[in-house]
Formats: C-alpha cells, structure tokens, sequence
C-alpha cells in the first residue's frame, strides 16, 4: 500500500485552511472506511474456511499427530500431538518434555502456541520436547469430564514411555479451564506429573473482592445452573461454546462495543493483521456436550467443590487435591477480571492451615503476580512469555527440587555488572521467596458472611435446577431437534457477526473497486488535524461512558446479590441457618496419609547418620541457607554443577530426593544432622573436600550476611583434619544457632 500524507499532495499551501483540514479529514475516513469493510470481510472468510477444518487450530508451530482419544475405549475428542520444532533448534532428550494442555472454554485450540514467543516456543527454546493436547471442534456423544481426564492420563502415560531418557517427568502446564482439569488429573494420576503450571486458572470460583471480579455473581444472579441445562436441551445435547465467549465479551463492554473495532479503523494501515490472527482463534467457537457443562456449572462455577474435595469420580473415589505429589506453579495477574488472584490462589487456604501443613505435605507451591496484564495475555503476550513463560522453561528443574513450602517467585532483569550473571539462564533472574498463607489474605478474599451468602446461592441453584429437571425438561426436549439446535447456533449474535461480514452478504463484493481506489491514493491525515483529534477525544468519551455503564452494572449485580442472598429468610429456607457450622469445611485430613508421614517420619530419623559426603554438604547448604527463606537459580546452576561433576551419575530425581530428604532431617532434628556430619564427610575424604570447596563458593557468590555467618558457626564441623564426632551441647540451641524456618520439628510428607 501506498501510503502518504495530504501535505504531499500540495505543492503550495492553499488559501482556505480550513477547507483543507475537513478535506484531509473526510478523504482519509473514506478511505479508511473501505480498508476497515475490506478488513472484516477477510474476517468473515477466514472465520468460515476455519470452521470448515476437520481439525482447526491456531498453533504457529508444525505438530504430528501422536494419539486420537477417539481411538480410545472411553472416546473423546481429544488428540495428542507432537510439535516438531523449528529448523535449527536443538532438543536434549535428556529434558523432561512439556506437555501443554489448551482450554476448552468456548474458543478452539492453539492459544498455548500462538506465537513463536508463546509458552510452546519458550519450552523448544529451552530445549525440551513439547506436545500439544488440544481438540476438535465436536464432542464424541456421551463424553464426560471423567473421560476427558482418563484419556489425558493416557496421552502423558505415551509421553513418558516416548521419553525414557528424560530426567524427570513431563512439566503439564493447563491454561485457563485446563487448569483445573489438569489439577483434578494430578489428584487422580500423581505419578504422571512433573511440575504442574497453571495460568490463569480460576481454582475457587467463589472467591474474590467487593467492587471487583462481577463474574462469580453470574450464577447467582441467574437463579443458578438451569439456565445451563435448559441450552443444553435446546442444543439436543450440546452446548454451544459461544455463549462462554459471550460472557467474556459481556465483561468488558467498551472494549467488546466500541475499543477493539476502533483500534482497527484508527490503525487500519498496520493492525489488520494482528487484529485478523487473533480473530481467527477467538471466533473458532467449539461445542461441549451438555453432561460436560453441567457438570462444569454446577460442581465449579456454582457449587466451588473442587478445593474441599466435594468432587467424587465415577468409582466413588475424592478428587483431593492434597494427593498431587508435584510442585505447582500458579501463574496470576492483578489486572485480570476473569480470573482474578483470589480465585486462582484461595484454593491453597481451602486446603491447607498453615504453610507448616504445607510442608508437611511435602508440597511446593509457587505463584507469581503479574500487575497489569489482562486474562488473553497471560496466554498470548509475547512480553510474557519472554518474561514469566521463559523463566519457569528455564527453571522447571530447580521449581521440582525446592523444599517443600510456599514461595513467590520474584523477577529482576539480570545485570551486565553482576559477577554471577553467568549463573542466570535468561534475561531476568527468578528469585522464590517464602511466603506464608497471610500474604496470599492479604490479597483480598471472601469473610464468612460472603462465604454463607455464595452458598445459598448454589443451594438455590440445586433447588431450581430440579424444579426445572421435573417440570420444564420434557417439554423442551420435545422440541428439541438437530434443525432446531442448529437453527439457534447459526442465529448466535457472535455468529452473526461474522456472517455480516463475509460473501454471503451481497452489499460487499461492489466494495472491492473503492478498496483498490483506497490502496492506490491512500492519503493518512496527519496526526495535528483538529478533526482527527476531535474523532479521538470522541472515541476516548465512548471508552469511558462504556466503563462507566460497566461500573454501574457490576455494582448493581453484586449489590443485588448481596441482597437477594444475604437475607436471613433465604439462608433459612435453604438450610443455611439449621447448623452453626462454617458453609465450607477444609479437605478432610486422611488417616492413611497420617499413617504414612508417621511412618516416614520414623525412616528419616533413623536415616540422619547415613549417607557420605553428598549427603552431608547438601544438609550443610540447606542448613546455612534457611534464614534467607529465598532460593534462586544460581545457586542452584552450582549445585546443578555439582550433581553433574561429582555426583556420579546421579539422576534429577535422586538429586531430588536427596534435596528433600535432607531437607525433612533438618526440620526433624536439627542438632542431630548437624553433628554427623564429621563422620559422612569422612567416607570419601577426596570427594569432601571437592563438595565443601564447591560449598564455600555457592554461599561466597549468592549468600547473604546471615549464610556465611552461618557457614563460619559451622565451620569445625567441616574441617576434614578432625574426625571425631563433636561432642553434644547442652541446652536446647546448638551453638550455631536454629533458623526461625526450624522452631518446631515438621512432619515430611512422602514424594518418592
């Protein structure tokens, strides 16, 4: 396109400015005018040749087909792929594969990898082998959660067996609504998972803050989940994934009505193709079957079940998501109305009372905060997966080996003058600092009264979804047909608009002349034109009305709610009023895990004098590193070195098992793995002394005042001269001191 300004039209300035500027003005909107049609008629023709694939997807990346849940005995419309990487790129198949699963939330697959910077290129780019589990655009007939979940575990069981040489298992990460089916997975199958990474996965849908997150009021405000099941009888057995989309687009009506075609008609000549490609993925609407929404609605998005373990499979068994043996990272931003931090992170307060029974779970959680960017981002921001994406790729060893216990993972852009750069892999350097569950309250959540208020929501929702299984069902599924339901989805309004715009619309192929007229002598009026700058000021008053319409509507609803909900009569009419009991109890403690920690608190304590001198630098380590309460990749970079260097042969997962092992043991009885160290360190005098060099150096280059104060106290005892056992102290402190992490003995869970 030929693209010039009204000045180079002009040889000489014309008499009547004025003329000028509305002329500039009124050419330039015509034109624009003809490219913006010519734009959204590109829309409607992509919009339906992406339909009419067997397969569509939106994946940047060239992936074969590995499995096809179809095939399955429990058949689903899920597939397994491979993503073949790019020329050029190097994968060690000694690194666990990343294994990516996309949402299944109304819009098609391929958000995962919709970039070459997006969460699949960070993995290839780090050198892991990535697979891709996505679907198809219609359910097989009778499918349920259960067997999307069933058919995944078999995918990762292929993935595994496909990878025999890689150090640990797969890395899962679930976007959005894969979140929680990935969580529930790894409750059922725990020993699939390596590192579980969940983005923008609402876990506790009740949760969030008064004035904000409107979205956890829908079903409420609804009368609950049969509205659900009533389009589910009209779609003769399917949901039509549309109508997510349309509550996502109902969130944010400035943007949905006015900001997103804006930004298109005022930047026509460079947003067409950003605004095309991400249109192609956001009107690729996919069907649910009816079972699998209503199971959505009414055990999540209405009834929260998921974190108090109130889900049960098929075989009666709880889905408690205290079974997951893996490390979890959350990935959350401030800026996000669909899943806020609240209801990514309140999960973890549902299940656990202090991070104390965290470790005792023998569980790592990790989360990080993004500040501004929005639900979409999390998942298609070339700026994010650059950042966050590319350092949990990076980092996914040392996320697996980290004690147990809350973290928070912290990025800052790595420094030229830092003399331990070369120790960061990336372009920031991720500290994890513990945390405790008070900075995850102080985030903002939900009081009792809230609590009792969402409940008597989803007993109403049970209430009225009955009344409706008895009294309305049979008559709408006596209407109910394949013309009807298709006759209702072709008439959705999200479906319609690309209709509008496309060759079934015979007002716009006589619009191709004026476009090549438009390309031909496009004139761009210049950014000073008093019109142009009027036509902005508009724009940014139609934004605001619109927010403040959105404002005023979402105080309402939840005013409303409040309302409706709170009211003493109600709660009393449901039920709510006939215990004093809290309306959501924590996950039932299990006897059986009990048993096993005692059981395994028992081995490592008779296990604190084994081992050589491995084992004792790793205690030693740990030991002086606790009062930071912070670990970060360069230490573990050196003793990532130190595994490969002096470890003899030793795998990812014994050097995680030693890690943890050691960990528990100090947390168990400090003062007594502190004193054998002298006698492990002398089983291989050679081998000590290269390991206490390399500790020394560790605690030189990343360790703060405290460590190496630490360090000295421990000193003598690393001393490989002497080899006689220290003699006890008395009192209760030994003389270098207990972190403030080791006040009280912990119980250690069982990961390996």
């Amino acid at each position: 396109m030929n693209q010039r300004t009204s000045a180079d039209f002009r040889e000489h300035a014309r008499p009547w400015p004025f003329f000028d500027t509305v002329t500039d003005y009124w050419t330039d909107a015509f034109q624009r005018t003809a490219l913006f049609l010519n734009v959204m008629a590109e829309r409607g023709e992509r919009y339906a040749t992406h339909a009419a694939k067997a397969a569509p997807h939106v994946l940047k990346f060239e992936v074969e087909l590995v499995m096809d849940g179809r095939q399955l005995a429990r058949p689903v419309n899920y597939v397994l792929a491979r993503v073949v990487p790019p020329r050029d790129f190097y994968l060690d198949q000694r690194k666990r594969p990343f294994v990516i699963v996309d949402p299944r939330a109304g819009h098609g697959p391929g958000i995962g990898g919709f970039k070459a910077d997006s969460e699949i290129g960070v993995a290839i780019k780090a050198g892991h082998p990535c697979y891709f589990i996505g679907f198809l655009p219609d359910p097989v007939a009778g499918q349920t959660i259960e067997d999307i979940a069933r058919a995944e575990a078999t995918f990762l069981e292929h993935v595994i067996a496909r990878h025999p040489e890689a150090e640990g298992k797969p890395a899962v990460i679930g976007n959005c609504q894969a979140g929680w089916a990935v969580m529930m997975l790894a409750a059922m199958r725990p020993e699939l998972f390596g590192p579980i990474i969940i983005a923008g996965s609402p876990l506790s849908y009740w949760a969030g803050v008064h004035g904000k997150n409107p979205m956890r009021y829908t079903g409420g405000l609804l009368g609950g989940t049969w509205l659900t099941a009533l389009m589910g009888d009209l779609g003769n057995g399917k949901f039509d994934g549309a109508w997510l989309v349309t509550n996502f687009e109902n969130l944010n009506p400035s943007n949905t009505y006015w900001t997103k075609t804006y930004n298109l008609y005022s930047k026509i000549d460079t947003e067409g193709p950003r605004y095309l490609e991400f249109e192609e993925w956001w009107g690729g609407h996919v069907m649910l079957n009816a079972e699998e929404m209503q199971f959505i609605a009414d055990e999540l998005f209405v009834g929260n079940k998921l974190s108090s373990s109130g889900i049960a499979a098929s075989d009666g068994t709880r889905i408690d998501l205290h079974n997951i043996r893996s490390p979890i990272v959350i990935f959350c931003s401030k800026a996000d109305n669909i899943t806020p931090p609240q209801q990514a992170l309140d999960w973890i307060l549902d299940l656990y009372k202090s991070v104390d029974e965290i470790r005792a779970d023998g569980q790592t959680i990790v989360y990080a905060l993004h500040d501004t960017i929005g639900h979409l981002g999390i998942f298609v921001s070339a700026s994010v997966a650059k950042k966050e994406h590319d350092e949990f790729a990076s980092n996914i060893d040392l996320i697996d080996v980290l004690p147990p216990g809350l973290y928070e993972a912290v990025l800052t852009p790595k420094s030229d003058v830092d003399p331990t750069s070369d120790l960061v892999a990336g372009d920031y350097l991720v500290r994890f600092v513990s945390r405790t569950l008070e900075d995850i309250r102080a985030l903002g959540g939900n009081s009792e009264e809230d609590e009792r208020c969402f409940a008597a929501a989803a007993r109403v929702s049970d209430i009225n979804l009955g009344l409706y299984r008895t009294f309305m069902r049979p008559w709408v599924r006596s209407i109910a047909n394949d013309g009807v339901a298709s006759w209702i989805r072709n008439l959705h309004p999200l479906r319609l608009q690309y209709e509008m715009f496309s060759a079934k619309n015979p007002l716009l192929p006589p619009m191709g002349a004026l476009v090549d007229m438009a390309e031909d002598y496009r004139r761009v009026v210049p950014a000073d034109n008093p019109m142009w700058r009027a036509q902005e000021q508009m724009s940014e008053q139609i934004e605001k009305g619109l927010d403040a319409y959105r404002d005023w509507r979402d105080a309402m609803c939840e005013a409303t709610f409040y309302a409706i909900y709170g009211a003493p009569l109600l709660q009393a009419l449901v039920g709510l009023k006939a215990s004093d009991r809290q309306v959501r109890e924590q996950a039932g403690e299990d006897g059986a895990r009990r048993a096993l920690v005692a059981r395994r608190i028992e081995e490592l304590k008779r296990a604190i004098p084994d081992g050589g001198p491995r084992e004792a630098v790793t205690r030693a380590l740990l030991y002086v590193r606790m009062p930071e309460g912070v670990a970060d990749e360069r230490g573990f970079n050196l003793l990532r070195q130190v595994r490969e260097e002096a470890g003899r042969g030793m795998s990812l997962s014994d050097f995680k098992k030693l890690v943890r092992e050691q960990y528990f043991m100090l947390q168990l009885d400090e003062r007594t793995c502190l004193d054998t160290i002298p006698e492990m360190l002398a089983e291989d005098p050679e081998l000590a002394a290269d390991l206490i060099g390399r500790l020394r150096r560790i605690v030189n280059v990343v360790g703060q005042s405290t460590t190496r104060e630490r360090l000295a106290g421990i000193e003598p005892l690393l001393r490989l001269d002497d080899r006689r056992r220290p003699a006890r102290h008395n009192g209760d402190e030994p003389p270098h001191g207990r972190s403030s992490m080791t006040s009280r003995p912990q119980e250690p869970g069982h990961r390996n």
